[in-house]
């Protein structure tokens, strides 16, 4: 026979007559391990079981006696003998095993008895028996639980599905699901008498299946069991009411498991678990818990009324440091005009110095001093330039006016926060860094004063102060930048930014018009002032305006009104991307105008379907990248598989228009003039539409980067795009790399970036270096470091490249190490939507580096200031003055689903506060001494001292 050829086995045709007897033997061994033979099985039985086996026997034949006496008597036994009952985890119970063979005719038996409390308890045994058929008579379990429970008279009550034991009331729940299910569909019950013995429906209603499903997630709640419990009742579509069933034990290991099921949940489920796991935080009055979960929500409603509901005030203060860190609106907390007209309560001093975030500058500043960082950095201790093995010492000559704009942003993101730099702020009168530097590179020098003089108001704005008088047009835009800088996150009751930035928003000036736009935008940013709608929005709608002006407007208050979704500012961005001519949306300024508009919409979900179909009736290539912009900012973090799929769809998209036009090209090359100039205007066509792939791969980052598993799945996909993808493609993917793991330096990706840094595309080259500052950032990461010097010394000839080596050595040192940029904060559970606004537009204008940052608009790299913030602990007694404790710091580490109270961090140092933590870093008390208020140590965490401790330690 020819090999690989199975040869053909021929069955002899099958007796009519023996195919009952067949069909029977097969039955028979198919259920083997549960009846068996029966010689074989007197002769294995001990006597113990045989005894038992007999016991059970008797009991059936009396259930078909006519004397109804006995039935009661007869039912109870069996009810005890089965619950009774014991086996190991890999058998069946002996009762079930031996009553197996009988079921099928108790089934029978069952069908002639009266309505009776003895059928309901009947129906109650042959429940528990119908786990024994499951396989052939699909749901049993569930028929006989539902039958017994409605032929019990309106007095009686069935005993709980528990009393039957953990392994019943599981099957019970499987069933449960896949009832819901078929009834959710409507399928029809079987009405013939066989089909009401073997039904795979059960008659009822689904409320029924709801109340009986409620039985068992107590069950599962009270035994260690919270995941099934929760896994049921999202089944049967009432999560809800997990709130009325969680205890003072369970509630927390059950808004854990809630909480990370959150990113596999499609909207509108994941807002649903959201509500209720805040539902149930306030059930125990876990404020700072259910605060963070109304932040998530950014409901205002929710977050007003947390904030309010406890009475401490030491409370209401760590509530207000959990606010001020994730910049939500102070105008949020007071209730609305229409509730009550003398309701316009002012907050207490105290409360509103912690939302206005005046204490960060004045500890962190403390904190440097116990970190030992408090003294200013010089470039030479970033660059370390004796560690490189430059060239002819070329390097720090080659163009020195690029090489000193270089300088001013490593010294301000170094010295960031500290406010002692050498080159800005402690320069002696008349030799200032402002005069190194030319045109523009003035404007950001002075600008780079806001950083360094970060969140300090007082003593920043006399720095900044002597330079708004200067007659140099670039010196006083850097002076009004810097001002919005420097209060950027901090609140004032002065008001300062509004009062000196206002007047030059029309000043004809472009440099200083531009400059108090952002410097407004950045200084307000997540606040929602009406005034600065009232200020900023006649500039985006003015069609005399220019584009960049109009452009920066719009992302101004994109800035401002971040997540808001604010109607007015929208349907104007709309209007004028419907109005304006196409050369002015054709030029670079464009995406800045729909990256304002998709800032509205951050963390919105399906709140931007409106604005996506109107932007599909604007005939201009800017469309699509606003749907774009607008549809990841609505989705941010979510982990949206299908979105993330939309967007590698058109990521491959290019490749087919690249086919069609050479063939179109084919077609017309035979008309000769006409055809040319058509030809020419189709690829410049082609060459602006494609832009809209670029946020394609930026938006796959920023779907992903909520959760750990799709943000691992998106690097798999960035390779692939690496590999296959046209040119704007392949230098965007290095900016995804950076977006996704901001402030996060893991090993693969800092390889990954390294790769792609020696690239022969030089801009994507350039993306890469600066994205390897963005993974780095604030981290002082050393292996990064020395990636970096040698990446100085290997572009020593190519000054935009070595300026992006230097603005990213000048990253990842940022804060002197004490500085983040991760947008995510308390345990990585809250998504800041100021952070992830000033990355994007960073990460904006990388996507064309050299018509932005490599030209005159290198100051756009002050856009990270939003997600700047310190990482830090800082533990304070009840006064809001320092409180030094012992604390351990390690690797968080994921409890889901662990049962007692595990360890909730691994590989721990133990250190005295204040103390400093990466990203993926958790801390916790080495004592129980205090007590914290905050549910995460992060930031601002305020204790009290624990009462039982004296007692604990006197015993």
């Amino acid at each position: 026979m020819p090999e690989g050829q199975v040869a053909e086995i021929k069955v002899p045709a099958e007796d009519p007559k023996n195919k009952k007897k067949e069909e029977d033997e097969k039955d028979k061994a198919g259920s083997s391990r549960l009846n068996g033979d029966k010689k074989d099985e007197e002769e294995e039985l001990s006597e113990e079981d045989a005894q038992l086996k007999s016991e059970l026997e008797m009991l059936v034949e009396r259930l078909k006696e006519t004397n109804t006496d006995l039935y009661r008597p007869a039912l109870e036994t069996l009810r005890t003998l089965i619950r009774t009952s014991t086996s190991s985890m890999t058998s069946v119970p002996k009762p079930l095993k031996f009553l197996h063979p009988h079921y099928p005719e108790l089934q029978k038996l069952f069908e002639t008895w009266p309505q009776s409390e003895n059928k309901s308890l009947f129906a109650d045994i042959l429940s528990v028996l119908a786990m024994t058929y499951s396989d052939t008579q699909p749901r049993g379990t569930l028929r006989y639980r539902l039958l017994s429970a409605s032929l019990l008279p309106p007095s009686s009550t069935i005993a709980a599905p528990g009393s039957w034991g953990h392994e019943y009331v599981r099957h019970l729940a499987a069933e449960l699901g896949e009832e819901y299910t078929i009834r959710q569909e409507g399928d029809e019950v079987p009405t013939s008498e066989q089909s009401k013995v073997e039904s795979v429906t059960v008659p009822g209603t689904i409320e029924d299946l709801r109340a009986l499903g409620l039985e068992c997630a107590k069950f599962f709640l009270g035994h260690n069991a919270e995941p099934d419990a929760v896994d049921l009742l999202v089944e049967l579509e009432i999560i809800d009411h997990i709130a009325d069933l969680v205890d003072v034990n369970t509630f927390g290991r059950v808004c854990i498991y809630m909480d990370r099921c959150i990113n596999l949940l499609p909207p509108p489920d994941d807002v649903t678990f959201l509500r209720s796991i805040h539902k149930v935080y306030l059930r125990f009055s876990k404020f700072p818990e259910a605060l963070s979960i109304a932040i998530r929500l950014n409901d205002a409603e929710l977050i007003r009324e947390d904030f309010n509901a406890s009475g401490n005030p030491v409370m209401r203060r760590q509530l207000a440091f959990l606010l001020a860190r994730a910049q939500i609106p102070v105008e949020w907390l007071h209730p609305p005009a229409s509730e009550d007209a003398d309701a316009e309560v002012e907050l207490p001093e105290d409360i509103m110095e912690c939302l206005s975030n005046t204490h960060l500058s004045k500890f962190f500043k403390e904190f440097g001093k116990e970190l030992a960082v408090a003294e200013p950095k010089s470039l030479e201790d970033v660059y370390k330039s004796h560690l490189e093995n430059t060239r002819g010492g070329l390097s720090a000559n080659v163009d020195s006016a690029r090489g000193n704009l270089a300088g001013t942003f490593v010294n301000a993101f170094v010295n960031a926060g500290f406010g002692n730099d050498k080159l800005m702020v402690e320069a002696e009168e008349g030799n200032s860094w402002v005069y190194k530097n030319k045109d523009h590179g003035m404007m950001s020098a002075v600008a780079s004063l806001g950083l360094s003089l970060l969140w300090d108001t007082d003593v920043g704005l006399s720095h900044v102060d002597k330079y708004t008088y200067s007659s140099e047009e670039h010196i006083k835009a850097g002076a009004l930048l810097a001002t919005g800088l420097l209060n950027t996150g901090v609140r004032t009751e002065a008001d300062a930014a509004l009062a000196l930035l206002g007047d030059y928003v029309s000043n004809p000036t472009p440099s200083l018009k531009t400059a108090s736009i952002i410097g407004l935008g950045l200084a307000y940013v997540g606040s929602h002032r009406e005034d600065l709608l009232n200020l900023l929005l006649p500039l985006v709608a003015d069609e005399n305006t220019s584009m960049e002006v109009a452009s920066l407007s719009a992302l101004a208050l994109g800035f401002v009104f971040v997540g808001s979704g604010n109607g007015d500012i929208i349907s104007t961005i709309l209007q004028t991307l419907m109005e304006r001519d196409e050369r002015s949306l054709s030029e670079k300024w464009g995406r800045f105008l729909a990256l304002g508009l998709a800032l509205l919409f951050v963390g919105r979900q399906d709140a931007s379907d409106a604005t996506l179909e109107t932007l599909k009736a604007i005939q201009h290539p800017i469309s699509n990248q606003a749907q774009i912009l607008v549809e990841v900012c609505s989705f941010v973090a979510t982990g949206n598989v299908l979105r993330v799929q939309r967007l590698l769809h058109l990521c491959g998209e290019h490749l087919e228009a690249v086919k069609e036009k050479e063939e179109a090209e084919k077609e017309k090359e035979k008309e000769k003039e006409k055809g040319e100039k058509k030809e020419d205007r189709k690829e410049d066509e082609q060459k602006r539409d494609d832009t809209f792939q670029s946020f394609a791969v930026l938006g796959i980052a920023m779907i992903a980067m909520g959760e750990e598993i799709g943000a691992e799945m998106s690097m798999r996909q960035f390779n692939h795009l690496m590999h296959y993808g046209d040119p704007i493609i392949r230098k965007s993917v290095p900016l995804a790399l950076g977006l996704i793991s901001a402030s996060n330096p893991q090993l693969p990706v800092l390889d990954t970036l390294s790769k792609y840094s020696h690239d022969s595309d030089l801009q994507v080259a350039l993306n890469a270096i600066f994205a390897m500052g963005l993974v780095g950032a604030g981290t002082n990461n050393a292996r990064l470091a020395q990636m970096l010097r040698q990446l100085a010394v290997y572009y020593y000839k190519e000054p935009d490249c070595l300026f992006a080596v230097r603005v990213a050595q000048g990253l990842v040192h940022m804060g002197k190490g004490t500085i983040g940029i991760s947008p995510f904060f308390s345990d990585r559970n809250i998504l800041s939507r100021p952070a992830i606004a000033g990355l994007l537009a960073t990460i904006m204008a990388f996507t064309d580096a050299k018509a932005f940052v490599l030209d005159k608009y290198h100051w756009m790299l002050y856009f990270l200031v939003t997600a700047m913030y310190p990482r830090f602990l800082i533990t304070l007694n009840e006064d809001l003055e320092s409180l030094p404790v012992t604390v351990r710091v390690g690797q968080a580490v994921d409890i889901v689903g662990q049962a007692g109270k595990p360890r909730t961090i691994s590989g721990f140092q133990t250190h005295q506060t204040p103390v400093r933590f990466g990203t993926t870093e958790r801390s916790e008390l080495a004592t129980e001494e205090y007590i914290p208020y905050a549910h995460v140590l992060e930031g601002f965490v305020i204790l009290r001292k624990n009462p039982g401790w004296e007692d604990t330690m006197q015993m």
